[in-house]
């Protein structure tokens, strides 16, 4: 399974913008999750999702600003970004498993996407 994340770019504190992940294939019994690295830094868990319910996880850090969904019949997840920050910005990365939930830990997924670069200006 390949996924392309992409709908990163350069937008101003307090913007908005929407990422997409699409998937080559159906993953059975989906698990796709956000993740961002700035520079410098570890990766970091930004938001998940389970398909089949819609069961959803967000970071501490994006909680109430970040809303993660996603398209059954295009295959794709997306990442809804509201009031962004500088400090929310990183290369993101949307990775998926087959089975169990929206874990926070990036070990666990097994297909990983190349990343989309967002940058919030202050």
């Amino acid at each position: 399974v390949q996924l392309q994340a992409s709908g990163g770019g350069l937008v101003q504190a307090g913007g908005s913008l929407r990422l997409s992940c699409a998937a080559s294939a159906r993953v059975p019994d989906s698990v796709t999750g956000w993740f961002r690295q700035a520079p410098g830094e570890e990766r970091e868990f930004v938001a998940g999702i389970r398909w089949n319910d819609g069961d959803t996880v967000y970071g501490d850090s994006v909680k109430g600003r970040f809303t993660v969904s996603r398209d059954h019949a295009k295959n794709t997840m997306y990442l809804q970004m509201n009031s962004l920050k500088p400090d929310d910005t990183a290369v993101y990365y949307c990775a998926a498993r087959s089975g169990g939930i929206a874990y926070t830990r990036e070990y666990l997924y097994y297909f990983w996407g190349q990343g989309t670069l967002v940058t919030v200006s202050s």
